[in-house]
């Protein structure tokens, strides 16, 4: 299996990323592993993943998601994917 999953960071920014393994992922994101985006921002709490059968569609929707705005990223970490069905023609609280 192959994973998207968005983190928020200590600074309530959103990291999304992909992964084959995504509790070993997640634990090297808290422990700070490497010099990226998310070690300069601990902690980090997982917020949202999603399970994909191949890599290909796991890549397709981080990148998607990596494009959205916070608003649109927020929708799918309440409501998952389905919801952005209507998102233009509805409001989120």
């Amino acid at each position: 299996m192959f994973y998207v999953y968005i983190l928020k960071c200590r600074d309530d920014s959103y990291y999304v990323g992909h992964t084959d393994n995504l509790e070993k992922r997640i634990e090297e994101h808290r422990q700070g592993v490497g010099n990226g985006y998310t070690s300069s921002r601990l902690p980090v709490a997982l917020v949202y993943s999603e399970a994909f059968s191949q890599r290909s569609y796991a890549l397709d929707a981080e990148w998607k998601l990596k494009r959205w705005t916070r608003k649109k990223k927020e929708v799918v970490i309440r409501y998952g994917w389905q919801a952005l069905r209507g998102f233009k023609n509805k409001k989120y609280e």
